[in-house]
């Protein structure tokens, strides 16, 4: 079984509690070196200055009694020192004095003159020294010297100092670790709110937000992020929602019409013309259920990013020109005129922008009321190419023109076609031009409706 991984806050708590603990160790260690530094430097003066006097009165011993005199002196001396010992040998070895002489024995006297030794007695830390000096007499006489003083005290006392500092990182680390788990814990406290948001959502409920006001600087633009996120989920799949209900809609009228008429065809016994008719009428709802798949399918690749990549140098007069020639036979019919202006060259799929010009003026000779006229202009602008189709007729209301190019919506919002499209053409245009890094605009206001394609103008002759 995979082992779970530490929560984050318990990361943060373990990493506070090892910062901390690293930390007051150092600290403790270092002040536990400069005390025994600073005992040492107390015990080898203590050390140095008894030495001194040892050596200041055997100097003053010029004679056996005056040698005699400074034993009585020391015992006197040191009887009031109880960490103190000391011994003093002639060059034969033998002991001309001993003040606590069983703490000595232990002592390893060095060779060397002021060497400096440590040991242990009965459970006691010593620290000695041992030097030669020489006794005055009528004839000098070589003495070996060493004292030893008892430092238990300061053993005792570091000791201490260790076991409190072990007890002090101990709860210095737990508290560490307590105080740095409710930190990571109430700074991770929108990371769990973003948790419960997600886990809340559903296709019922995209409406969930996480508060902006509380959420620390850190996690601000993780919080916008994911609020922006839902925001975008909840307009696509209502846009989805909306093309779905739509798809139906649409679907269902031709279905329902080919099912109906071939119902009644079917009802009695009907001559050769007959059945001819039925099959014309079936012919016109096949054809506009093909055009509709072929344009859902069109915007599907759009959305994928499927559609091919603009390559051609495309000449926006002449796919005008020969757009106006198509539709001049239905706009006399309907006593429209249409007029065209201006010439820029683009870089792109020339049928793609044939396609999505063809929408624009289809849309306007449809919309034109008789005797008015549609106006093309194409006018380069920097680097930019600007192509409007302007048309009179009835003024589109503000609200209804940011909508026009939603997929099967129309500004009347008739769902009856009698040979009208989809709703699908403007959604069209507006993916082409978007797959030519361009833009599409519209704007309707004194009964004259504009749209305006923007696109790159080439950079070939």
């Amino acid at each position: 079984m995979r082992r779970q991984p530490l929560s984050l806050t318990a990361r943060l708590a373990l990493l506070f509690a090892m910062l901390t603990a690293s930390l007051l160790l150092v600290l403790g260690l270092l002040m536990e070196r400069l005390i025994d530094t600073h005992f040492d430097q107390i015990d080898s003066q203590e050390l140095s200055a008894k030495m001194t006097m040892i050596d200041n009165l055997l100097g003053q011993a010029h004679s056996s009694v005056a040698f005699d005199a400074l034993l009585l002196q020391l015992d006197t001396i040191l009887a009031s020192h109880d960490t103190l010992a000391l011994s003093i040998r002639d060059e034969e070895d033998e002991v001309l004095y001993a003040f606590r002489p069983e703490q000595l024995t232990p002592a390893k006297q060095g060779n060397e003159v002021a060497a400096q030794t440590r040991w242990q007695h009965e459970g006691r830390s010593f620290i000695g020294r041992e030097a030669e000096k020489t006794l005055p007499l009528p004839e000098p006489i070589p003495l070996d010297v060493l004292i030893g003083l008892d430092i238990s005290h300061h053993a005792h006392f570091l000791s201490d100092i260790r076991r409190h500092l072990w007890t002090g990182i101990t709860m210095a680390t737990l508290i560490a670790a307590h105080l740095g788990w409710l930190a990571a814990r109430n700074g991770l406290a929108p990371l769990r709110r973003v948790t419960r948001t997600a886990s809340k959502l559903s296709a019922d409920r995209l409406g969930e937000r996480l508060s902006e006001r509380d959420a620390p600087a850190e996690m601000l633009a993780l919080v916008s992020a994911f609020n922006g996120m839902l925001d975008r989920l909840e307009a696509d799949f209502q846009r989805l929602s909306d093309f779905s209900a739509d798809i139906a809609h649409e679907l269902r009228t031709p279905v329902s019409n080919l099912l109906t008429e071939t119902q009644v065809a079917l009802s009695r016994p009907r001559s050769a013309e007959a059945y001819r008719e039925v099959l014309h009428s079936n012919l016109e709802e096949f054809e506009r259920l093909a055009r509709m798949i072929a344009d859902m399918l069109f915007l599907a690749k759009t959305d994928h990013g499927l559609l091919p990549n603009p390559f051609e140098t495309v000449v926006l007069e002449q796919e005008a020109e020969a757009l106006l020639e198509f539709y001049e036979a239905l706009a006399e019919e309907k006593g429209i005129k249409l007029q065209l202006s201006g010439n820029a060259t683009v870089t792109g799929d020339r049928l793609m922008l044939r396609r999505a010009l063809s929408n624009l003026i289809s849309n306007a000779v449809r919309h034109t009321p008789a005797g008015g006229t549609i106006e093309i202009s194409i006018t380069p602008s920097q680097d930019w190419a600007q192509l409007s189709v302007s048309n009179p007729g009835e003024t589109i209301p503000a609200d209804q023109l940011p909508r026009l190019f939603e997929r099967f919506h129309r500004a009347d919002n008739i769902r009856s076609h009698h040979g009208e499209g989809a709703g699908l053409g403007l959604a069209i245009t507006r993916s082409v031009i978007k797959a030519h890094g361009g833009d599409v605009t519209v704007s309707s206001q004194d009964g004259i409706t504009t749209f305006c394609l923007s696109l790159p103008l080439t950079d070939r002759p």
